[in-house]
Formats: C-alpha cells, structure tokens, sequence
C-alpha cells in the first residue's frame, strides 16, 4: 500500500491506496489520529489524480469526484457509504433521513457509526450528515472541519 500527505485548507490529509484505488483519506488533525502503517510506501505520484480533484474541491470547481474507491467495510457499512455518495453537493441530509433512504429506518445509531467509520472522508462525504434538528453533530475531522466543508459547497469559500 502507498501513501502520502497533501496540505490542505483544512488541514494535512492522509491518502492511502494503491495505483488504482484509493482506500483511506483520514484527518491528521482530526479526533481521530492517524499515522501510516509503517509497512506502506510514501509515494505522492500514486496520488496525483486524487490530489488534482481535492485542489479543485477546494477552490469551489469541483462538486463530484471520479477517483476510483474503495472503502471496504461491511455490508451495512458499504450500503451506507454508497448512499453517502448519493447525497448532492452542498446539500444536508439527517442520520434519519440516510437510515431511510438505505432502506432501515430503525437503524439511526447502526448509520451514524457507519458514517463515523467512513475511512475515506471528503469524497464519501459523511459531512453532509447532521442531526435531526439540523446541528452539527460528529466528524471525525472536527467540527470546525464540517462547518468549512459545508460552507465551501454552499459557496462560501471563505471559511476555507
């Protein structure tokens, strides 16, 4: 597995994968710390293509990426994380209402520990869930994280 580390306006990013797939893009500076395995390689050209979408994410040109994924996980969790997919830019939707739309409307904890199990932040984008009265709840990158990544989709790059 390859890795590398891309600054960004929320902070540095881990991407690991390999050259045709990414598996895990997670927040340094997030809740949940993380480091490379050391076994991995650190190779940013694996990751060019990534690291091309993201930039233009960030600068607001970019409102669906094309990168090929793969998030593992389990069933529950990849039915999840595929209805995470189809959320659209800059849109929010509750932890209830993405239980729905899997097809489980019971599960509301089941989904939101699927969604903060998500290893491949941004571009599965587990921002787009809030709570149910319309808060700002959980993200492994951080609140203030959320709050710019939503901004940023609702046209509000400054926050960035």
């Amino acid at each position: 597995m390859k890795y590398t580390v891309l600054d960004s306006p929320v902070g540095p990013l881990m991407l690991a994968g390999d050259e045709s797939v990414l598996r895990e893009l997670w927040f340094l500076q997030g809740r949940q710390r993380v480091a490379p395995n050391p076994a991995w390689t650190e190779s940013a050209r694996a990751f060019a293509e990534v690291t091309r979408e993201l930039k233009a994410y960030f600068a607001g040109r970019l409102a669906t990426f094309s990168i090929a994924v793969a998030a593992g996980g389990t069933p529950f969790q990849s039915r999840v994380w595929q209805a995470l997919r189809a959320i659209p830019y800059g849109a929010t939707i509750s932890y209830g209402e993405l239980a729905t739309r899997i097809g489980d409307p019971k599960a509301v904890r089941a989904v939101g520990l699927a969604n903060g199990a998500n290893p491949i932040s941004i571009i599965i984008p587990c921002h787009r869930v809030i709570g149910a009265s319309g808060a700002l709840v959980g993200y492994g990158g951080g609140l203030p994280t959320k709050r710019a990544l939503l901004a940023l989709e609702q046209g509000q790059r400054t926050l960035l």
